[in-house]
């Protein structure tokens, strides 16, 4: 045992164990980064052409491994012309710095604002009956939703996301999404859940905000038009008529890290499986 355990404890295994982490982080940021974007499809379609040269490699079908082998050559190039603004917006992330470490006092501070802010327009809409439809960006990416807005890429403030949902006004129609603590868009389309639980008397932005939580971790925040009640969707989880502290404890909880000095990229990849937050 004292053996097995002095070979297990050498500078290579270590080494070795370090390499492998590095690897399965940088893969695990990839697959965030491309979450809710049309790469998805694309990774489906490398694993079915993957899977046809294994059965054609198998089965020695010469003229279907020849055609797999063509399309293999030819597509990386193809990925990069075709995703080149997702590669760009990657690189970006990376010369952010966001990447590999970030300072979570300033995270806190700048997330705190944020959801003073969404305090500030919900409370004015929803004494008024302004109806509103809100979508915050988590993890998983919003690329192809946000293609269908109207760009913005604004400071988020409680002023103008009233101002956006004014009625008659030319963006009040659709989802104002917000993206790394600004408004990337405002007018965007959502998907429409075909949910048979969603309660009959709710409309069209309830059933956008339970849509988008079907298929990605994002959280909407809906102001009725009608009652000016607040619900909150998430992970396909619809919250009715929230008072003000419910919601607030619920976006503080979910929205604003808890405060510390750093983070690096080992406490990245660990926190990044559901222990988000935790202290060192």
């Amino acid at each position: 045992m004292n053996t097995f355990l002095t070979n297990l404890f050498t500078w290579s295994t270590v080494i070795n164990a370090i390499d492998i982490l590095l690897v399965w982080y940088v893969v695990y940021r990839l697959i965030m980064l491309v979450r809710g974007t049309k790469a998805v499809q694309l990774l489906k379609g490398v694993f079915v052409i993957a899977a046809i040269k294994i059965v054609a490699w198998y089965m020695q079908l010469r003229t279907v491994s020849y055609l797999v082998d063509q399309v293999i050559t030819w597509i990386v190039p193809v990925m990069v012309i075709i995703f080149q603004p997702e590669i760009r917006r990657g690189l970006e992330h990376i010369g952010r710095g966001s990447l590999f470490a970030r300072s979570k006092n300033n995270a806190h501070e700048i997330e705190s604002k944020m959801v003073n802010e969404l305090d500030k327009a919900i409370q004015y809409m929803s004494k008024r009956r302004i109806g509103a439809l809100i979508t915050i960006q988590r993890n998983t990416g919003l690329e192809d939703y946000i293609e269908t807005g109207i760009d913005l890429d604004a400071d988020i403030t409680g002023e103008l996301l009233i101002n956006i949902f004014i009625p008659n006004t030319p963006l009040h129609d659709g989802a104002v999404i917000l993206r790394d603590n600004r408004i990337a868009v405002a007018a965007a389309y959502l998907p429409l859940s075909e949910s048979n639980r969603i309660p009959k008397e709710l409309g069209t932005r309830h059933r956008a905000a339970v849509g988008i939580s079907e298929v990605t971790d994002a959280l909407t925040i809906v102001v009725s038009e009608e009652t000016g009640g607040v619900t909150i969707t998430s992970n396909n989880n619809l919250m009715r008529d929230l008072t003000r502290d419910d919601y607030l404890k619920f976006l503080t909880a979910q929205l604003v890290p808890a405060e510390e000095e750093s983070t690096n990229v080992f406490r990245e990849f660990i926190t990044g499986f559901g222990k988000k937050g935790a202290k060192k």
